[in-house]
């Protein structure tokens, strides 16, 4: 990021804005209804997505080089990655109330810092080990009641098996977090975001022999809003990093909570529960922390690199 593109306050907007309008499109998706199947879904928010992003690119002059890949099969791992996540976390959202998805799409970071301490042998030092036990306690505070709703209800406990989907959904968008980073280091972030839209809404039509369900037009229009708002919250997102540092914009995500709450109150008559408003402080306080070590972390390797390179 050069000097010239620093600034903080656009930054954060940006990643606030992006917030809103994931949460817009999560809304969307609720709105829709519990009756349609998660691979429906994901192909709407995966198909539609790709209109802003596509019409984004294209001001930019920059749709050719967006398709231009040195790694295909890099993308489609991250690809099959992100959807699995995406439609797991899109059941756990229509069958939980809304904050309860979002405090436990919270594990998200959570999990990255144990695939980057398997699978890329990155050392996570004693003070992530700690945060990451300490946010899993919260991940547990919040499920503990679903749970039991599922030894009492059996699988047909919607709420609880919700509850298991977003988890799942968190421990896949860990190690779709993995995958991005090995990309990012050769690959542009229009690519990566093309390519996972298109793999999503390809990968999603293979869903449709397993019972697709016909939409009123509320329900259409609802998931093609859903979708565009997902696309363009990417390009905010996108745009967000381009203004600030990772560990200056990276806090403000758990803002997500607060309008969530206010949104599925007034939308859904949602009230969270004390057991679920605890178990979310102690996962925020766990996932800022990780990102204030690696904020420090980061500013070591610098100092680091600094003082072995000759001055001249």
């Amino acid at each position: 990021m050069s000097v010239a593109a620093i600034n903080p306050i656009r930054g954060i907007s940006f990643k606030v804005l992006s917030v809103m309008l994931f949460l817009m499109m999560q809304t969307c998706i609720k709105s829709a209804g519990a009756d349609i199947p998660a691979g429906q879904i994901t192909f709407f928010r995966s198909a539609f997505a790709l209109v802003p992003i596509l019409i984004y690119l294209a001001w930019l002059k920059d749709l050719p080089g967006a398709f231009y890949t040195r790694h295909p099969f890099g993308h489609f791992k991250r690809g099959v990655l992100g959807i699995l996540s995406m439609a797991c976390g899109f059941y756990g959202l229509v069958h939980l109330p809304m904050p309860d998805a979002i405090a436990l799409g919270y594990a998200s970071p959570l999990m990255a810092v144990i695939f980057a301490a398997v699978l890329l042998r990155e050392q996570v030092r004693v003070y992530r080990w700690t945060a990451v036990f300490v946010g899993m306690i919260g991940v547990i505070v919040i499920l503990f009641p679903k749970l039991t709703l599922l030894r009492e209800g059996g699988f047909g406990s919607s709420e609880g098996m919700g509850a298991l989907s977003v988890m799942a959904a968190a421990v896949l968008a860990g190690m779709a977090m993995i995958q991005v980073r090995q990309l990012v280091v050769s690959e542009k972030t229009a690519t990566i975001v093309v390519y996972f839209s298109i793999t999503g809404a390809v990968l999603s039509l293979f869903t449709l022999p397993f019972g697709w369900v016909s939409l009123s037009a509320t329900d259409t229009a609802l998931l093609i809003a859903g979708g565009i708002f997902g696309g363009v919250a990417q390009l905010f997102l996108t745009e967000s990093y381009r203004h600030a540092e990772v560990s200056t914009i990276a806090p403000f995500e758990y803002s997500s909570i607060i309008i969530g709450i206010g949104i599925s109150y007034v939308m859904f008559g949602d009230i969270p529960t004390f057991t679920m408003l605890v178990g979310t402080a102690i996962v925020i306080s766990a996932g800022i922390f990780i990102i204030y070590r690696e904020h420090r972390l980061g500013l070591s390797r610098k100092a680091s690199k600094k003082a072995s390179t000759p001055q001249g």
